[in-house]
Formats: structure tokens, sequence, C-alpha cells
């Protein structure tokens, strides 16, 4: 089982208020480190993997900050109810790349985190 990814951060307050506040996540654990940082985890509640919100420490891991994953989406966030997700994070600010669409494996919609990163919103079919 994977436990945690690492998801690069500018600032720990401001990725905690969207993925707590905006997004409806959990937030796990921040505690602080001896070398100044913190251990900041948040998750969607009752998910077993969460995110290890990371500060960069070196230049080449500060442009990679919203584009993790080259422009691919990288997350996906699953729902049992697509529409009451949507709306909600819609009305909470949220930016959808897309439209919602049917596709073989379920309902989803492309959005961007407060940085850029692209995530699937899914509500797996069947």
């Amino acid at each position: 089982m994977i436990a945690l990814t690492s998801l690069l951060v500018r600032d720990y307050d401001e990725a905690i208020a969207f993925y707590v506040n905006t997004l409806g996540f959990e937030l796990r654990e921040d505690s602080p480190r001896a070398d100044g940082g913190r251990w900041v985890v948040v998750a969607p509640e009752g998910a077993e993997s969460g995110l290890l919100l990371a500060r960069p420490s070196k230049p080449e891991q500060v442009a990679r900050i919203g584009d993790q994953t080259g422009g691919r989406v990288g997350w996906f966030l699953y729902t049992d109810d697509f529409a009451a997700a949507y709306a909600r994070m819609r009305a909470a600010g949220v930016r959808f790349l897309e439209e919602p669409r049917e596709e073989p494996y379920g309902t989803v919609a492309v959005f961007e985190d407060l940085y850029g990163n692209r995530w699937d919103l899914l509500e797996p079919a069947g």
C-alpha cells in the first residue's frame, strides 16, 4: 500500500487552507521538524493514503511547484456522489478545466489545485 505522496507547496498554511477548507480534506498531522520545516499530512476523509505537503529545499524543486507531472493529471479524487462534490467544489472556487463528462470508467472532470497541478474528480462507474 502506498501511504503518502509528496506534493510540493509554496507555503504550508496556504496549502492546508486549500486542501482542508476548499477540498474538504482532513489535516492528519502538522508537526514541527528539527530542520525548521513541518511534517504536514492531509487526506480525504476515510482515505488510507494521503498527501505529504512538502516545501521545496532546492531551486529545481521550486520550479516544479504546480507542474510535478508535466501538465498531466497526477492525482485522482474519488467520490461516490459526483454531482454533489462538483457543486461543492465549484462553490468553493475550485477551477475546473472542463465540463463533467461520462467515460467508460465513470463520471470525471479535471480541476486544478491552488498551484495548477491537475486532478481528476472521479465517480467510478458501477
